[in-house]
């Protein structure tokens, strides 16, 4: 049987996922000839080419995708094992990986995680911000213990720890037309100027399902990676976007936008899920902070 020195795997990976050796080596602080060179030599000891390299950067050949996944299972039994030990230290110390939709982020850092750190100051957070597509990905090849996601498309490799029913809803700024509308459609939002997010967002491939359901085309005066700029287009009074509630409620406690009911089956529908990957055995830390989120947070409670 042949053998090969699994360190070494680890900087096929880091080249792969990061586009190229440069990149790999500036995230892994050493120098980008040292990163070939490991890969050189677990080329040499399998005798095997892993990577090609474009004038991009570097994607793996099938033996070097075979090895890839082999690390990333490697590396998924090993957090296993730690949390499994970690559970015998208690909640001590530790930490936890999160990703999450950016419409979650403040109302996660003002209650379970300030609540979450008070009763357990030893574990650390890292809580990373990312569309939908991002959030299934680092949860699927766990790079991140949990994601908080809004309308996840279904994953066999994914699995929901909690959901909640989170429609969307027009929001408006308080001076609009509709600010004493009890309910309005999307027929009727597109006489308006409409801020939307990019395709990668689950609340804009909800909305994508509801136009071809419905029939109907939103013309985008905005399109935007982040939910702070389409509000900041309705707060500045230059027209509408479509949010679920739990994404503004700031905002609305503010006063500073109104969000009015959507007369459609397809956006009524929308769930908001705390997911993690399936199979995965989570930390006692990790476990305890789903629950926080859970009970802690306004998206999970009923609207």
């Amino acid at each position: 049987m042949q053998l090969f020195n699994d360190a070494r795997a680890r900087y096929l990976y880091e080249a792969v996922t990061c586009g190229s050796v440069r990149a790999a080596a500036e995230k892994m602080g050493i120098a980008p000839s040292a990163i070939s060179r490991q890969v050189s030599l677990l080329e040499e000891e399998l005798n095997a080419v892993l990577l090609e390299r474009h004038r991009k950067g570097v994607v793996p050949t099938h033996a070097g995708q075979l090895l890839i996944d082999y690390y990333r299972q490697h590396m998924a039994h090993r957090h296993d094992m730690l949390a499994k030990i970690e559970s015998l230290r208690g909640l001590q110390s530790g930490s936890i990986s999160v990703v999450s939709g950016e419409g979650f982020a403040q109302e996660m850092i003002a209650g379970p995680i300030q609540q979450f750190r008070q009763q357990h100051p030893g574990v650390s957070i890292s809580l990373d911000i990312f569309g939908t597509t991002e959030i299934m990905r680092r949860v699927r090849e766990d790079e991140a213990e949990i994601g908080l996601v809004y309308y996840a498309p279904a994953d066999a490799h994914i699995v929901s720890r909690g959901t909640a029913l989170q429609p969307m809803h027009a929001i408006i700024g308080p001076n609009h037309p509709l600010r004493h509308a009890h309910q309005t459609s999307l027929q009727e939002l597109t006489a308006w100027p409409m801020a939307l997010l990019h395709g990668i967002y689950g609340i804009r491939q909800l909305i994508d399902h509801a136009e071809r359901t419905e029939k109907i085309h939103l013309k985008a005066a905005l399109t935007t990676n982040l939910i702070s700029v389409a509000i900041g287009f309705v707060t500045s009074g230059q027209g509408v976007t479509l949010l679920p509630r739990c994404a503004v409620s700031t905002e609305l406690a503010q006063g500073r936008v109104h969000a009015i009911p959507v007369d459609s089956a397809a956006l009524d529908h929308a769930e908001v899920q705390l997911i993690t990957r399936a199979g995965r055995h989570l930390s006692p830390a990790a476990n305890r902070f789903l629950q926080y989120c859970m009970h802690g947070m306004q998206a999970f409670q009923r609207v």
